[in-house]
């Protein structure tokens, strides 16, 4: 085995990744399963994760476990957890990646639900699952949680602030829980910039190529270059990495 090879080995791992029917997760599912990793892919549409489950298993050999959940719901986490320890008995890296950010004109055209949704699914489901996922991991002796964030957490705007709130509320999370669960287990934030996934195909290109100018790298970012930071954090490659955020940016100032 070559060295980079066994740095980033996740052979015998299980990985449980959230929104990882498409876009980021979906790129993370599959780099985690060519890594050598067991997988679980949840997302709210089951036939998608079906299909990429079969995708990783064709192409990785590795088995893979679709789920369809709402991470958003609480009542349905438990049943995401104990379906994942029955198939496997174990999860090693928990990544939290579902998360929306609902387009909206004024602040003002922000309802009750809109806002209780973006918390949920950002915050609210996360916090549940770690929770649940976290104390087993203790349990087990060992484990990684990747919270994927946005550097709207960091740098937010009009558009998107209660997605920006509820994504700092995960960074914090991100500190408190590598407290809480260490020094067994690793928590880390992946902050991702913004990334050419399904949702941009809704953007007004004209004025993001515009305001793109003004990080470091001037552009937007591909998906699969979300995958060298979240195999480091999956891995052993970060033994001495908690309570850190990992920015990929593209160089936001």
């Amino acid at each position: 085995m070559a060295y980079l090879d066994e740095v980033f080995n996740l052979t015998g791992k299980v990985v449980l990744v959230t929104g990882g029917s498409r876009g980021l997760g979906k790129e993370m599912v599959v780099a985690c399963a060519r890594a050598g990793a067991d997988v679980v892919v949840a997302s709210r549409n089951l036939e998608t994760c079906q299909m990429v489950a079969k995708e990783v298993e064709e192409t990785t050999g590795r088995q893979a476990l679709p789920y369809g959940v709402h991470v958003g719901r609480w009542d349905q986490l438990d049943g995401l957890v104990d379906a994942t320890y029955e198939r496997f008995g174990k999860v090693d890296v928990l990544i939290n990646n579902a998360g929306m950010s609902p387009l909206y004109e004024e602040l003002t055209d922000v309802t009750e639900q809109l806002f209780d949704s973006v918390v949920n699914l950002n915050f609210k489901g996360p916090f549940r699952l770690a929770a649940l996922i976290g104390e087993r991991m203790v349990a087990a002796g060992r484990g990684s949680i990747i919270n994927v964030s946005s550097s709207g957490s960091i740098r937010s705007s009009k558009s998107i602030i209660p997605y920006a709130g509820a994504k700092a509320a995960l960074n914090s999370m991100t500190d408190g829980m590598a407290q809480a669960f260490g020094p067994a287990v690793r928590v880390n934030t992946l902050m991702s910039g913004t990334m050419f996934t399904d949702v941009s195909k809704a953007w007004d290109m004209q004025s993001f190529n515009k305001s793109i100018k003004r990080i470091a790298l001037e552009r937007g970012g591909e998906p699969h270059e979300i995958v060298g930071a979240a195999l480091y954090l999956a891995s052993d490659a970060s033994s001495y990495t908690t309570g850190a955020t990992i920015r990929v940016d593209g160089g936001i100032p």
